[in-house]
């Protein structure tokens, strides 16, 4: 992997990154160290020299000299000068308010209930774990929900847990010095299947996501929409079909906490890339690590999403943290399937994997498109796939891609295939699906969170071959 060139914020030394400590988001900013002794100086003192550090508590003035006064929340270094202060800082990224913390401090003990003896008190009345400052469960505030009558809805949304502050739903708490509290604004909701994040993903191999990833986002921004195109596949074909390099990629983003601007590349007008090469393999290990691991991806990458009209995800073809990470960030999912029959079988998987996505991880993603890939008219397999799959998905299916050579022949040129072989069927059907992705952009149409009527609980449903369902 190569390193990134960088001057050490404390000695002033010019260095190349190589490990994750050597970076740290700081005042919406990072600050590099060269070694672990310049790291262990700015945690002393700041990168100023001076020997003293401010309490993010309450903002009084001190020496740090223990290991504990020095903490790591919501991705921050923290100080503390005391066991309490550090005691409330960790409950804040926790997500309890600081009018609980004041409430609890000061409410009097409960007194006997009037008119009854004193060995008869009524028990106080029943809090969320949340809000009483305790560390819940989800089955814990799932129970207590239910048990104040709420719906299940309001049920699965306490049963929730907390997430540091840049995640989907999160509001963190900071203190000013002066003691009050500032809350941060949560982020406007996207809605749910309308395609602006979308996700080119299908757990088989050899369904043309790659191309139909970078030929949907070179269609969008022909027609004049700032796209980002991001590639979550260690593979980096995306890099290669537009014959771009990557000396920056979504590792060093994910892992290093580089800055989005200094890795995206403008590889067409209005045409920018997030690229990856093989050390994204890597950052399984780190994601595997993290506490809220399926939404590092959208930590990253929602600050800067908002500047472009789409962001198109190249996945791979696997069930993996990085897939996880790409369809909680998404809010639409295009399936490309190949016009045989076993990558119809593997739309059952795909159809599952976003229903546990919005089950599990809580994260409104729905189909949005069904697009059958490499159809060849004179095929009769080729016939009846894309039958069985307008029977089961309706609108949602979109008018297949047409098989053709020059699609294979455009990537070693470096080329897009509206570049490459302008005019041709295999080019006029892609553009038919951009044009259908603004459109229902416009429209506001929702996706489908199970892809129509396939039912995925029943014993071979997605199995069934595709003569049967077109009634061959």
């Amino acid at each position: 992997m190569g390193g990134i060139s960088e001057t050490c914020s404390v000695c002033g030394t010019g260095f190349e990154v190589q490990f994750r400590y050597q970076m740290e988001e700081k005042d919406g900013g990072f600050s590099f160290f060269c070694s672990q002794k310049c790291l262990e100086n700015s945690q002393l003192g700041g990168e100023t020299g001076a020997a003293l550090a401010t309490c993010d508590a309450c903002a009084k003035r001190f020496t740090p000299d223990l290991v504990s006064q020095v903490l790591y929340v919501t991705g921050r270094r923290h100080y503390a000068c005391s066991l309490g202060c550090r005691t409330q800082l960790i409950r804040e990224a926790k997500g309890v308010r600081l009018g609980d913390i004041a409430a609890a401090a000061s409410a009097p003990a409960p007194g006997p209930a009037e008119g009854l003896p004193p060995t008869r008190r009524e028990a106080p009345a029943a809090r969320a774990p949340a809000e009483a400052g305790e560390p819940a469960s989800p089955e814990l505030a799932a129970a207590w929900a239910s048990a104040q009558g709420a719906p299940a809805a309001a049920a699965a949304s306490a049963a929730r847990p907390a997430e540091p502050r840049g995640q989907q739903g999160a509001v963190a708490v900071s203190l000013s010095p002066a003691g009050g509290a500032k809350r941060a604004a949560a982020p406007p909701p996207r809605p749910a299947g309308v395609p602006r994040y979308l996700a080119v993903f299908n757990h088989k191999g050899g369904t043309g996501k790659t191309t139909t990833a970078v030929s949907v986002a070179a269609g969008l921004a022909a027609r004049d929409k700032r796209v980002l195109l991001v590639d979550t596949d260690a593979q980096g074909n995306v890099s290669v079909s537009l014959g771009a390099g990557a000396e920056r990629s979504l590792y060093h983003v994910l892992v290093m906490g580089l800055r989005i601007s200094d890795a995206i590349k403008t590889v067409r007008p209005n045409l920018d890339l997030l690229p990856s090469n093989e050390t994204l393999a890597a950052a399984e290990l780190y994601l595997a690590g993290r506490q809220n691991r399926d939404r590092v991806l959208s930590d990253r990458l929602s600050a800067a999403a908002v500047d472009y009209d789409y962001v198109v995800l190249d996945c791979s073809p696997s069930l993996s943290l990085m897939n996880q990470n790409a369809l909680v960030f998404a809010d639409s999912v295009l399936v490309p399937v190949a016009c045989d029959y076993l990558s119809l079988v593997g739309v059952r998987q795909v159809i599952k994997t976003v229903k546990n996505v919005n089950a599990l991880l809580h994260h409104p993603v729905h189909i949005w498109g069904v697009l059958p890939t490499f159809f060849d008219g004179r095929a009769k397999i080729a016939r009846e796939a894309v039958s069985t799959m307008k029977q089961h998905f309706g609108e949602r299916c979109l008018a297949p891609v047409r098989q053709a050579i020059k699609v294979k022949e455009a990537p070693a040129q470096g080329q897009t295939i509206f570049e490459y072989a302008p005019g041709t069927p295999a080019s006029d059907d892609y553009l038919a699906v951009v044009d259908r992705i603004i459109e229902s952009r416009e429209r506001g149409v929702v996706g489908s969170e199970a892809g129509g009527s396939w039912n995925t609980d029943r014993p071979g449903a997605a199995t069934a071959r595709p003569g049967a369902a077109a009634g061959a």
